[in-house]
């Protein structure tokens, strides 16, 4: 039996997120995590840039992840379908949740089957996307992380702000701290005088997660890869945790969206090159695991794969935004990205922080809420991630694309959009054009030549540009003054000031 809850509460949720702009104001203000996100990007910054040298096909083995993932793409249903044949014929069972809603109460469900009030689970973007942790909470039912990063997340009460690694904005001491006060209430207590050295600190998450290990029943995972033709499920990860909780228990219930498939299980062997080297500056992974359906007698008994839309559908009707479904979850644009380096993860309102974030969540969730309007201007647009991108996504464009989509649906409610509309209005006759001109002669009389700081209604978008100052004569009144005299003559400016011709 459990020991308890695990650590969850509503504030380690993102809803009700400010926009990123709010947010990042905050960030920028914590010098510590500003100090440990630089520090831990810049290592795995370099770590890649060494392994991905070695490659001398480095790009054509990104040319070939980006098409293999496109051909699924625009094949989707057809793909799923094989998927889910060849997974129901190996012995698993196959389940279809259109939304969060639905995954959660599928996951709840087969748990209660299983008569346990706790799960163990690899590390997976999809659960934390639909919030299962919290729905299993809700339910009765502890769910304990085992990745180590995700463990000093739900002990510390956290949110996690790095797709690869989730306590990215943590150092040393302050693990050690959430392990020595948090353990004890959860399972077993940290090690008397534990230290904050590396090894130490695994030492303890090892102790801590192993009894839980050796005594789960139900195991939750996502996956990294589903091999359409095989039916087989693919994590890769470094800790070997995630191996535990794919062999140990009895049921293992994986929740995989729908653009994690693959066609062919040849194309997994372009993502094993691609994916280590992106994400953690590795050849290859420590641990790899590869399941296909139930073997009698060998790991669990019971498999069941949830296939998750959530959102994706939508996406996919998207002819440019699509290309986000590429994302196989590295991270690689996250540590190259200047705005995420000094602000983290968490001002982006979802555990898909970084530039991909900035492109997913709107796509995801739609743009009503203020931070997945905000997300699409979390960007520089430097290009640092599209060149890091192991499957090759315009992130730049794609952001671009959906600046123009949250405009379009401000429309006639945004000052800027009401400026829009005036100004065409103004130039769709010449005759307004003209008495516009003469009025902004007599606004650059009466400022006297002084710079315009801020116009009401604007004040956002002129403090971020120089706004002209308006001058004291219009290129027609110049021309009028000096051109338009009787017989084609020079007017004299002397006895004509006002260039009336007059």
């Amino acid at each position: 039996m459990s020991e308890g809850i695990p650590v969850q509460s509503t504030s380690a949720t993102f809803l009700g997120m400010p926009s990123f702009q709010r947010a990042a104001r905050g960030a920028l203000a914590d010098t510590q995590q500003r100090r440990n996100l630089a520090h831990a990007t810049a290592t795995i910054r370099g770590k890649r840039a060494q392994v991905v040298e070695e490659v001398d096909a480095w790009e054509e083995l990104r040319l070939a992840g980006a098409d293999a993932k496109d051909e699924a793409l625009h094949h989707l249903p057809d793909y799923l379908e094989q998927l889910e044949a060849n997974l129901t014929a190996r012995g698993a069972v196959v389940h279809w949740a259109r939304d969060a809603a639905e995954a959660n109460a599928i996951v709840v469900q087969l748990v209660r089957d299983k008569g346990t009030d706790e799960v163990v689970k690899v590390k997976s973007m999809a659960t934390q996307e639909i919030e299962l942790n919290e729905a299993l909470e809700e339910a009765g039912i502890a769910a304990w992380e085992t990745d180590l990063a995700e463990l000093i997340v739900q002990l510390g009460h956290d949110r996690p702000s790095h797709i690869l690694v989730p306590a990215i904005h943590r150092n040393r001491a302050e693990i050690r701290e959430i392990f020595a006060r948090e353990m004890a209430a959860v399972g077993r207590p940290a090690p008397v005088g534990l230290t904050d050295e590396p090894a130490r600190l695994a030492e303890a998450a090892r102790l801590h997660l192993r009894e839980k290990f050796l005594r789960a029943k139900v195991a939750v995972s996502g996956a990294n890869f589903a091999v359409a033709d095989t039916g087989t499920l693919a994590v890769v990860e470094s800790e070997g945790n995630g191996r535990m909780c794919l062999t140990l228990p009895e049921t293992l219930i994986s929740v995989v969206g729908v653009e994690k498939v693959l066609p062919t299980f040849g194309d997994l062997g372009t993502f094993l090159q691609l994916l280590p080297r992106s994400s953690t500056g590795e050849r290859m992974n420590p641990y790899t695991s590869l399941w296909t359906g139930v073997h009698p007698g060998d790991g669990p008994q019971e498999v069941h794969v949830v296939l998750l839309d959530n959102g994706r559908s939508k996406v996919l009707e998207d002819e440019v935004g699509r290309e986000a479904l590429r994302c196989i979850r590295c991270s690689a644009c996250l540590n190259v990205c200047p705005v995420y380096e000094r602000v983290g993860g968490h001002a982006y309102g979802s555990v898909y922080p970084g530039p991909i974030g900035a492109v997913l969540n709107p796509q995801l969730r739609g743009t009503s809420s203020e931070v997945d309007r905000s997300l699409p201007y979390a960007s520089s647009l430097c290009g640092a991630c599209f060149e890091a991108c192991p499957v090759r996504i315009d992130i730049p464009s794609l952001l671009v694309h959906l600046r123009t989509q949250v405009v379009d649906e401000a429309s006639g409610r945004s000052p800027e959009a009401a400026s829009m509309r005036a100004a065409s209005w103004v130039f769709g006759d010449h005759r307004r054009l003209e008495a516009a001109q003469r009025a902004s002669t007599l606004g650059g009389r009466l400022l006297g030549g002084r710079t315009v700081r801020s116009v009401p209604g604007l004040g956002a978008w002129t403090q971020a540009r120089d706004l002209p100052t308006p001058p004291t004569e219009t290129f027609r009144q110049w021309w009028s003054r000096t051109h338009d005299g009787p017989d084609n003559e020079p007017v004299d400016p002397a006895t004509d000031p006002d260039g009336s011709g007059s």
